[in-house]
């Protein structure tokens, strides 16, 4: 770390401050470079029992991470766009998706679809008239053709004007390729969490104790009653420029809302409950995918709650929830934000 910072300081690429948050006496010495902060090695507990959890937070347990650098923010469309002109890449919601490929993560009766729906397209999020119940997903969710990362909403809709937002509709493939081209990597579930908390221990938030609606605004959520009335309190009905709100303690930007990231590892409910070291040293998560309420399907890890996260449907900007995917599947509120290591940068 000597060289390093010998190297920042001859190239004069490095940007130091000071940075305080809620609930937090420690004062942080924040280093960025090209775009990433530096995360210091520590170890926290992670995971949660307050009576916000869900089952699969839990149980508590002691973990420790390495230092690594971080993307300050997540993936903007101005980011992304580079790499699809570098490579020419294709997004998986571009791609007319494949039944054969698609029955292997489905129950072994299940009849194929009509070929209207085996189109390329993607899942956005559209508001009910009014109250639904909050079990229904399909309810604000349209499988609409030709939505992708450059029409969020579908046809007629466009990036022009959101070049600073995150890059959406994309899949964990997507993400794990642009993280190859950069050069980098998508975080682990505990690496993410470790570095959302900034510090704060045993808090709730990436800013501490706080309720979210309380106080100055904190992140872009869903402030109003789901899906049919936003408040628009924090100015953002999708997705807002990244960057729009406070830092955390170690200056990372929307670790709580706007949209939901990628990390490496599968998904196993059961995960947390497998732990049995006093200590887990860089975990990179389980080996296979394990939910009790999709049993056949394959799915990945996403963390950070995004512009849909609501306290009576989804709290997921809460720094220990913890949501899945499939790995193929992009949506209107998922995108990413990648990490690399020490000896890499």
């Amino acid at each position: 770390m000597i060289l390093k910072f010998k190297i920042f300081l001859i190239n004069f690429c490095f940007l130091i401050f000071f940075s305080c948050v809620n609930d937090h006496s420690k004062v942080y010495k924040i280093i960025i470079e090209d775009g990433m902060v530096w995360i210091p090695s520590g170890s926290f507990l992670m995971g949660s029992e307050s009576n916000l959890a869900l089952d699969d937070e839990s149980p508590v347990h002691k973990i420790y991470v390495d230092g690594f650098w971080m993307d300050m923010t997540e993936i903007t469309n101005t980011q992304f766009s580079e790499f699809i002109e570098s490579t020419g890449y294709k997004t998986t919601a571009e791609i007319e998706p494949s039944w054969e490929e698609l029955k292997k993560s489905l129950p072994p009766d299940t009849k194929k679809p009509h070929d209207s729906l085996l189109k390329a397209a993607s899942l956005v999020f559209k508001p009910t008239k009014g109250p639904v119940d909050l079990n229904n997903y399909g309810a604000w969710w349209h499988w609409v053709s030709d939505a992708n990362w450059k029409q969020p909403e579908g046809p007629g809709s466009t990036i022009v004007g959101r070049e600073n937002h995150p890059v959406v509709h994309i899949s964990w493939y997507d993400a794990n390729k642009f993280a190859e081209w950069a050069g980098k990597r998508l975080p682990t579930e505990a690496e993410w969490e470790w570095a959302a908390r900034g510090g704060l221990e045993g808090k709730e938030y990436s800013w501490g104790s706080e309720p979210i609606y309380k106080g100055e605004l904190k992140s872009n959520i869903w402030d109003g009653n789901f899906p049919y009335e936003n408040n628009l309190n924090d100015d953002f009905f999708y997705t807002s420029p990244v960057g729009s709100f406070k830092p955390n303690a170690y200056g990372l930007y929307d670790m709580a809302g706007n949209v939901w990231e990628w990390c490496s590892d599968w998904y196993d409910y059961d995960y947390y409950k497998s732990i049995k070291s006093d200590i887990a040293e860089n975990p990179q998560g389980p080996v296979n995918s394990y939910d009790p309420f999709s049993l056949f399907n394959q799915q990945k890890v996403m963390r950070g709650g995004s512009f849909m996260c609501n306290s009576s449907y989804c709290s997921g900007y809460r720094v220990s929830a913890r949501m899945k995917s499939s790995p193929d599947t992009g949506l209107h509120h998922t995108g990413f934000r990648c990490v690399e290591d020490v000896n890499k940068k």
